[in-house]
């Protein structure tokens, strides 16, 4: 599976679970915030993404790969703002993102809000490149 078909497959699973028309899913739109996704949502996209994909994607899997590794005190101060070496970690993976605009001002639990479509595309297509390894 090449990327082309990945980010339609995830542009798909998300018009489905989010009944929304086939322009609304463009690569930029955040899952959350623009396209009004909730967590029960998101699970429903990940489950049709590993339907029409075979990757499989847990919604903690979703949270270990945004956070990337760093100790929660290492991503965030006391679990709220995003630290500096979390900014970077969050801009290697979340590329559309302005790590100086946001420093002092993104909390942890507002950074789903910038994931956007192409970003899971790429997890997806990170994922899917592990598996055929």
């Amino acid at each position: 599976m090449n990327q082309t078909d990945i980010d339609l497959a995830v542009r798909e699973a998300v018009c489905e679970a989010l009944a929304l028309a086939d322009d609304e899913a463009t690569p930029d739109a955040t899952l959350t915030d623009e396209l009004g996704a909730e967590s029960i949502d998101l699970l429903d996209v990940l489950f049709r993404i590993e339907r029409s994909t075979g990757v499989k994607i847990h919604a903690a899997d979703l949270a270990e790969h945004i956070q990337g590794g760093l100790a929660d005190d290492e991503f965030s101060d006391d679990g709220e703002i995003v630290t500096e070496a979390g900014l970077a970690h969050l801009k290697s993976i979340m590329p559309q993102i302005d790590p100086a605009g946001l420093q002092g001002n993104l909390t942890a639990e507002r950074v789903i809000d910038l994931f956007s479509v192409q970003n899971l595309a790429d997890l997806v297509a990170q994922r899917a490149a592990l598996a055929s390894a």
